[in-house]
């Protein structure tokens, strides 16, 4: 999100599911007497015959980083001037939700893991890919009960980014400033996790254990603070606190966008949290952003943009409701909105068919943008029901346990430019996997890059500036990114 500001409580680089579980019994010592085992996981009574102990949920450290363990997971190859991952194996792990209690695991998959079909999910279990409390899961009929832990090994995926190096721009010990490529997200999410900046960072870098400032979509180049210390990170966000951390983002918008300043003060009402799709109502938060031209090339304008508050999309937004989407903006610039785009607000579409139209629209031109979708709405699990979204995108927490193809056949080169589709490298396909029997096609540069920038971050002592894009300069032009 290009202007969200955070307030990280641990180091980022930890796990994104890694915050405490609740409960009521702690793992304690096993009391043991006669044929049955007294736990304090089983209420301190007697297993039943035929019953299945539940362990306690374990306790989960909010502050562990990825290490050396997680970033040797796996390792990139460049082609075709993109950064790919090596396919590798590995475990998403998850509690029993509660809305699972009752239901057996066959039944969970039906309804909430359609990625897969069932004949896929039955053929993992007698691999011994799924398993329920450590133990390898006979058959999918067992009845999931609260505090059983489920992990599933895959064959994972992940989408290229731009094959760009990231470049550091300040490493003082205590703060981190890199120039993010377009494409890339900060951290792991949905199916990207190699392919992040903290992951790109800790293992061409030797860096971790960062904490965020502040962040930035997956689209959106420009600077990145970390903060190297708590210290450190908990100076800077009391300035974004206190609205002293200034921001400047620059952007190129369709159409003449006025002369002078213009200000926006709209409110932002979000649409969706998981997905994080926003719209202007008089519902929402209070907004300002102030907004400049810096050129007009006969078609599009390049803009200088300042959020004074710090919303989700705000810019993209503000922009969109003005009538001067960010050009290739692939949300706030689709005619999912109406035939007027949201521009001054109107739209004429609930929030859900609005997101269905979104889904749809990318859905026809088979866009790597549903990526950017979480399964929050009927519209995007209809997708994933119909195989829109790649293999892989069930919601089980990313956890550490993984296993890289072998690292000699699968060394990080660079491009041969043989090859112009997404295949799995020799030696890295799995008999299950539905996603080494496909043959993408590589995503195209209107799909990689938004033409949104962070220019520039200044506080009362300090500024972390990058160059301008070459799409900022006054006479460039556009040409065909498909």
């Amino acid at each position: 999100m290009e202007e969200q500001d955070t307030t990280p409580e641990a180091p980022s680089g930890g796990d994104t599911n890694t915050g405490k579980r609740k409960h009521d019994d702690e793992p304690g010592p096993q009391e043991t007497g006669g044929r049955g085992k007294k736990r304090r996981g089983a209420g301190g009574k007697k297993l039943r015959p035929g019953e299945r102990y539940v362990p306690p949920p374990q306790k989960r450290n909010p502050g562990v980083s990825f290490s050396q363990e997680h970033f040797d997971e796996t390792c990139y190859f460049f082609e075709g001037g993109l950064r790919k991952v090596c396919p590798y194996y590995f475990d998403f792990k998850t509690y029993c939700k509660g809305r699972w209690i009752g239901k057996s695991l066959l039944e969970v998959f039906k309804s909430e893991f359609r990625a897969e079909s069932i004949e896929y999910y039955e053929k993992a279990t007698k691999e011994g890919r799924i398993r329920l409390n450590e133990s390898p899961v006979d058959d999918l009929s067992v009845v999931l009960r609260n505090n059983d832990h489920m992990r599933n090994t895959v064959h994972r995926h992940e989408p290229p980014v731009i094959g760009t190096p990231l470049k550091i721009l300040v490493d003082d010990g205590e703060v981190l400033v890199v120039d993010k490529p377009a494409s890339i997200p900060v951290h792991p999410c949905g199916r990207f996790r190699h392919n992040t900046v903290i992951f790109i960072l800790g293992k061409e870098h030797g860096v971790s254990k960062l904490h965020t400032v502040h962040r930035l979509d997956r689209l959106t180049s420009g600077v990145l603070l970390f903060a190297r210390t708590l210290e450190m990170s908990k100076k800077l966000d009391q300035l974004v606190r206190d609205r002293q951390l200034e921001k400047e983002y620059v952007c190129r918008v369709e159409g003449e966008f006025p002369e002078g300043e213009l200000i926006c003060e709209e409110p932002i009402l979000v649409v969706s949290f998981k997905i994080g799709l926003c719209r202007v109502d008089p519902k929402g938060k209070e907004c300002r952003t102030v907004f400049q031209r810096l050129s007009f090339n006969g078609k599009t304008s390049v803009v200088r943009c300042l959020p004074l508050t710090g919303r989700t999309h705000q810019i993209r937004v503000h922009l969109q409701y003005l009538g001067f989407p960010i050009l290739n903006d692939p949300i706030y610039g689709s005619h999912a909105w109406g035939p007027h785009r949201g521009k001054g607000g109107l739209v004429g579409k609930s929030d859900e068919e609005l997101l269905q139209a979104l889904v749809e629209e990318h859905r026809s031109q088979e866009s790597l943008h549903l990526l950017d979708f979480m399964d929050d709405s009927s519209a995007v699990k209809e997708a994933e029901k119909t195989n829109t979204f790649p293999a892989q995108t069930e919601d089980f927490s990313e956890k550490e346990n993984s296993s890289q193809v072998p690292p000699e056949e699968h060394q990080s080169t660079g491009s041969t430019g043989a090859e112009s589709g997404q295949k799995s490298p020799p030696g890295s396909r799995d008999h299950l996997c539905s996603e080494c029997k496909l043959v993408r096609p590589d995503p195209t540069e209107k799909e990689l890059i938004m033409y949104l920038h962070a220019l520039r971050y200044k506080g009362p002592d300090f500024e972390y500036s990058t160059q301008l894009p070459n799409w900022a300069e006054a006479d460039w032009e556009e040409t065909d990114l498909s």
